[in-house]
């Protein structure tokens, strides 16, 4: 079915819109990533043959999982905003697993902090399974929660990425079609020509790498 002139296509609720599930992604993608820039733990040494009794772990160093989660939660965002229709779920169910990754690695920490450090603290002392205090800091916390939030927004992009529309060759032909009435009563095609200009453009390079010519 035609639309009529002056029709338009419903608009996508906020949520919905490609703009705001993107942006969301990618801001706690960042927000996971940075987090590991941080001292995450602060760890005192309880021996006296050390020469450092005081050791802050970063992030990185005490769930390196994280790091490499974050990035692959960031770049699946990025994948869904440019994929086809099956690429955005494939790339959105990576962001998903990497977000759920990035939480269960930041939980390990909080849960058993003293085994996040111990191999910071041996490279620091050159001491491994000495006596150590350990303190956490709020970092692994507010991690985790942006790995949650990460997991959420891939299921987001999973059910919004259906409304989004998805632009091929074919869609720019059908676009080219839509009909307008004139003040003579006729109908006559809005930007058919250019659209189909375009449409036969492409055409022609595709029978080129096929060995075709185009020309016949």
């Amino acid at each position: 079915m035609v639309p009529a002139a002056g029709h338009e296509p419903p608009r996508l609720p906020a949520w919905a819109r490609k703009s705001t599930v993107v942006a969301l992604s990618v801001l706690v993608a960042i927000l996971a990533f940075a987090s590991t820039t941080q001292t995450w733990i602060d760890a005192d040494v309880q021996s006296a043959s050390v020469r450092t009794a005081h050791v802050m772990v970063q992030g990185s160093n005490a769930a390196t999982a994280v790091t490499a989660l974050a990035l692959v939660g960031l770049a699946g965002v990025l994948a869904a905003a440019v994929a086809g229709r099956v690429g955005r779920l494939v790339a959105s169910a990576v962001v998903v697993l990497a977000g759920f990754g990035v939480a269960a690695s930041c939980i390990a920490v909080v849960l058993n902090p003293r085994a996040a450090a111990d191999s910071s603290i041996a490279k620091a002392t050159g001491v491994s399974g000495g006596p150590a205090t350990t303190v956490l800091t709020w970092f692994p916390i507010a991690a985790a929660v942006a790995g949650a939030l990460l997991a959420l927004c891939g299921i987001l992009a999973m059910v919004a990425s259906r409304r989004w529309p998805t632009r091929t060759k074919y869609d720019a032909a059908a676009g080219g079609r839509r009909r307008a009435t004139g003040s003579d009563g006729e109908t006559a095609e809005e930007g058919g020509d250019a659209q189909a200009a375009q449409v036969d453009e492409i055409d022609g390079w595709d029978r080129l790498t096929r060995g075709e010519d185009p020309t016949d």
